[in-house]
Order: structure tokens, then sequence, then C-alpha cells
């Protein structure tokens, strides 16, 4: 079996498996098991998919499926700023769709899009599935968008069952980042998130791309070079 295909399945196998048991396995695991035997088995099989994923994935020798426009490295690095800008945005603010309730109008990164961390995943995929044009590359990034995508559908779905308060929540953001904005759910001021993510964002966009990749990746981070 081609390893391109194996790691396909790989990536697929952890995606279903996530999803199914962030869902539809989840109730029925949790009352025979129990919560934490549950959390412990959820982690195990997340851990073991993902992880056999990347292990494959440092075996198969990097190709390059063509020759990335000088033009996209300006555009990579501020589109992965604003990856980092949703991320801290994300962890530094309530996040209706992770609570027990909704609380409040909109505020914040909310404004922008209700699912700002899953949509830092999906601009971190994107980006280095254009830039690196590595194959391998492509099909575990693409797993990870795609879980990020799928995971946030299947919870807005969830949590707006028998929930007016979410179902309001809804209405007034996007799922897609900007789009409440552009329909005028939410006004243009919103497009500033606040300086907590902006700053945040800011530096750890700085540090990482320009120490942190190199370090932990190995190699430094595409049109990094271009700002020095």
């Amino acid at each position: 079996m081609p390893d391109l295909v194996l790691l396909g399945m790989l990536v697929g196998l952890f995606v279903a498996s996530h999803e199914l048991l962030s869902h539809a396995l989840r109730a029925p695991l949790v009352a025979r098991l129990g919560e934490k035997v549950f959390a412990i088995v959820y982690s195990l099989v997340a851990l073991a998919s993902f992880g056999a994923a990347v292990q494959l994935w440092r075996q198969i020798p990097k190709m390059k499926l063509w020759d990335t426009p000088a033009a996209a490295y300006p555009l990579a690095l501020g589109a992965m700023l604003i990856a980092f800008i949703f991320f801290v945005g994300s962890v530094t603010a309530p996040n209706p769709a992770m609570m027990p309730g909704v609380k409040g109008a909109p505020r914040g990164l909310q404004r922008i899009t209700r699912h700002p961390m899953m949509w830092s995943f999906v601009i971190w995929a994107v980006v280095h599935m254009v830039m690196t044009a590595d194959p391998r590359t492509i099909v575990l990034a693409s797993g990870i968008a795609a879980l990020a995508i799928i995971g946030t559908i299947m919870q807005d779905f969830k949590k707006s069952a028998g929930n007016p308060d979410y179902v309001a929540h809804m209405a007034a953001t996007s799922h897609v980042p900007f789009v409440a904005i552009f329909t005028g759910r939410q006004p243009w001021s919103a497009l500033w998130p606040g300086l907590v993510p902006v700053l945040g964002g800011a530096i750890l966009w700085f540090v990482f791309l320009g120490w942190g990749h190199s370090y932990l990746i190995g190699v430094p981070a595409a049109g990094w070079s271009y700002l020095q």
C-alpha cells in the first residue's frame, strides 16, 4: 500500500474517531464507562491515531508539487498573524460554544467568528498546504482542517438543539470569519478584536515564526527572511 494512501487512512481515522467520540458515541460510552474512563479512552484514541499519522508523515520523503510564487510569502505571514490572533482570542475570552450557557452579546473574536480557535487551525492548515506544496503535508493538514470545520458544524448543531440562547448567538455571529460583519449582523468596529488578542497574537507570531519554527520544526518559517 502506498505510504500516502496509508497516511490518508490514518488521518481519516483520526478525524472520524474524534467526531464519533465527541458526538454520536459520547453519550452511550459515558453512560457505560463513566466520564473519567471515557476521557482516557478518548485521549488514547486521539493520540494513537494522530501520533501514527505524524510518525508516518515524518517517514515519507518530502516532495514539491509546485513552485510557490514570491507573492505568496507575505500573504502567508499575514494569514499566520491572523491565526495567532484568533488563537489568543479564543483562550483569553469565554467561548459560548464551549460553555454551558450563553451570557450577553457577542464580544471580541466572537464578533468575527464564533469558533476562533478552530479557524486558527484551518488557517494554519491552508497556509502549510499552499506553502509546502508537499503531498504528505497536504494530506495531514487537510485532515486537521476538516476536523476543525466538521467539528464546529456539529458543535453548533448540538449546542443549538433546544437552546434558544445559542440559536440567538448563532444568528448574531458567523461561523466563517468576517461574514457577520460583512452582512451587517455585527458593526465594522468588530474588526478590532481587542488589545489582548492582537498584542498576544503578534508576540506569539514573532516569537514562533522568528525563532520557534526553526527550533521546533527544524526549518525556518516560509517567508520570514522577507522581514529581515
